[in-house]
């Protein structure tokens, strides 16, 4: 189907970086050559070339995507993981926190977990956000406040935030999770 000139080509574009989409613009461009998206896969696969991945494109206002810390690697993976175990993974907070119901038996409730300064979060009575678990509200020590989910990965983001580009201290950050945590396991999360 193509000249050995226009596979060399397609392999220069690869090596350069380009992704399918690029290489499937510049055959059409410089070659006249019309290939579809997955006909410019198998060409690429049957050239036997690697895409490179770019790196991918960090969004500040959702905390689900900042990278997780690393792991050791003896550690073992917990079995069964619950939706704030997930949320607490990608912000890499720790997942022995007491549960409600243990802190209610022993007199402390709210004053067992630091204040963070004064995170105040709120859950939606009902959830009218698709593909999301959970949503509320939060406000923030410094007065910042934002409407927050949880998705059906369990990952937590920020949908709206009173601050653009905004990133909660990580004081902040972690007594918004303990309190989130707190007030999910209340209603049976």
């Amino acid at each position: 189907m193509l000249t050995p000139e226009q596979k060399a080509a397609v392999a220069s574009w690869v090596q350069a970086g380009d992704n399918l989409s690029a290489v499937q613009r510049k055959l059409a461009e410089q070659f006249k050559v019309n290939l579809t998206y997955r006909d410019v896969r198998f060409l690429v696969d049957d050239l036997d070339l690697a895409l490179k991945d770019p790196a991918p494109k960090v969004d500040t206002t959702d905390v689900s995507k900042a990278p997780a810390p690393a792991r050791p690697a003896a550690a073992p993976a917990p079995e069964k993981k619950g939706l704030l175990d997930k949320a607490k993974e990608k912000l890499g907070l720790a997942k022995d926190e007491p549960a409600a119901e243990d802190l209610e038996e022993a007199g402390l409730e709210d004053e067992a977990l630091p204040a963070g300064g004064g995170v105040k979060v709120e859950i939606d009575k009902v959830t009218l956000i698709p593909g999301a678990l959970a949503s509320g509200s939060v406000a923030f020590s410094d007065g910042v406040s934002a409407k927050w989910i949880i998705d059906q990965m369990g990952r937590p983001g920020f949908t709206e935030v009173s601050k653009p580009g905004y990133r909660p201290s990580p004081e902040d950050g972690q007594a918004f999770m303990q309190e989130l945590s707190m007030q999910l396991q209340r209603r049976g999360y």
